[in-house]
């Protein structure tokens, strides 16, 4: 099969959408707060103000994002951005490091939170085979063609709406709304600056995945007008639904309650609703959970399909052919091996923090592409503007310094460590890039 085959403009505003709210609303909404409220002592405050911080960084992200989104609208995200405005060589680290470390590590940590809410009903010794099997099956669905995994994206990302919208609106009614929502800020003994640090990169990760889009542009009908459209509504929506659900989880439960729940929205469902309703929020979760590693996994293959295509990695020849659903099924199948190992460690927590770390190098990277593009090419037609310029991309770059600067040195030292890790990691692409440009080169001759 030729390796000159394009991919197919099959992806609209409402896929792209679905794939910024499929990719964030997985697992943050639901099994971050507990750790929230851990940092706060138990206290309200501060964690709907984390909340709210959290989703305006976003918002701010996302605007200058969308900037260098636009005016450089090619399969791959960053990859393509950094290595327009800067050089290859970075643009190919950003995918390296997507390959290797991100895009898997996500999938198989959704797919181990997948296998052990399963198997707190069937045993917890199927925790592991359900969490590849998870993997397996999207990889699996993916190789059916574009149309197939953007219509899972849509399809479950309407299903995670629905319990949500439940809880938010049977929260408010039968919910006792005796609970202190605002006050206390955080308990007696805790500094505020300090769970501050500590409650926002918790936020952050639960708002993970809204760049997503921008490694499917290369497949979307119109992505100059629709991309911006989805980066920006898409992180909008996700802004209003974390923290409708957070008010509502405090309508119905106290947040010295749920620092001890590590899925409230099963426990509030069952305050509510009883067992029946606990369980079908439990599947509202599931669906949830697998419906963000779709977007993953789907996302994460046209990154290194980008960099085998421009022969940056071993086996590119082999990584860069679409098959006949004209999708890169070799890409995904090694974007699901990577998970299927990951998996095997069986921890949630430390494979997305691994995760989240690894990428906001890149993303802060990205946010200032704007002002250089502004910089470079001044006259160059824009779809799309960052608004209130510069103090918009610069908000971003200070949200990026302050998420690296806390992991690597304000962390508790296993997270130092995994942050410090990463970076090597990524380091090591350099002589996988040269060596594999080097044998490219060679076998041309």
């Amino acid at each position: 099969m030729e390796t000159n085959q394009k991919l197919k403009k099959n992806f609209g505003v409402w896929t792209a959408i679905s794939t910024v709210v499929g990719c964030v609303i997985g697992a943050g909404v639901f099994f971050k707060p507990y750790a929230i409220y851990q940092a706060t002592g138990g206290a309200p405050g501060m964690g709907i103000l984390a909340w709210i911080f959290g989703g305006l960084a976003s918002i701010v992200a996302a605007l200058t994002f969308a900037e260098v989104a636009v005016l450089i609208p090619e399969t791959g995200g960053m990859v393509a951005y950094l290595g327009e405005v800067y050089n290859e060589k970075i643009g190919f680290l950003a995918g390296w490091m997507q390959t290797v470390i991100f895009y898997p590590a996500f999938l198989a940590g959704y797919g181990v939170k997948v296998g052990s809410e399963i198997g707190e009903y069937i045993g917890m010794r199927y925790e592991l085979p359900i969490a590849i099997a998870v993997i397996l099956f999207l990889v699996s669905l993916n190789t059916l063609g574009s149309r197939t995994s953007g219509r899972i994206q849509v399809v479950s990302t309407i299903c995670k709406l629905i319990p949500l919208i439940l809880l938010m609106v049977f929260g408010f009614i039968f919910g006792g709304g005796n609970n202190p929502i605002f006050t206390p800020i955080v308990a007696a003994d805790k500094n505020p600056s300090s769970v501050l640090g500590s409650t926002l990169l918790a936020v952050l990760f639960a708002f993970e995945g809204w760049t997503n889009v921008g490694a499917i542009a290369g497949e979307m009908k119109h992505p100059g007008r629709d991309l911006p459209r989805a980066i920006v509504g898409g992180v909008s929506i996700i802004m209003a639904v974390y923290l409708i659900i957070n008010v509502a989880y405090l309508w119905v439960l106290p947040a010295n309650q749920l620092m001890t729940l590590e899925s409230p929205a099963s426990a509030v469902a069952m305050k509510i609703f009883g067992p029946t309703g606990g369980l079908l929020i439990k599947i509202g979760i599931i669906i949830s959970v697998i419906g963000a590693a779709n977007g993953f996994l789907m996302s994460g293959s046209r990154v290194t399909y980008l960099l085998a295509s421009k022969k940056s990695l071993p086996a590119s020849s082999s990584l860069s052919k679409l098959n006949r659903n004209q999708v890169p099924a070799n890409a995904i199948i090694l974007i699901g091996f990577l998970a299927c190992l990951y998996s095997l460690s069986g921890r949630f927590d430390m494979l997305t923090d691994l995760a989240v770390f690894s990428c906001w190098i890149f993303y802060t990277l990205t946010f200032t592409c704007v002002i250089k593009l502004r910089r470079i090419k001044p006259g160059v037609p824009r779809k799309y503007k960052v608004p209130f310029y510069p103090v918009t991309p610069i908000l971003a770059i200070l949200s990026g310094f302050y998420v690296i600067i806390s992991q690597l040195f304000l962390s508790g030292r296993f997270t130092r460590v995994l942050s410090f890790g990463s970076i090597l990691i990524t380091l090591l692409g350099l002589p996988v890039y040269h060596l594999s440009k080097k044998y490219y080169s060679a076998s041309t001759k």
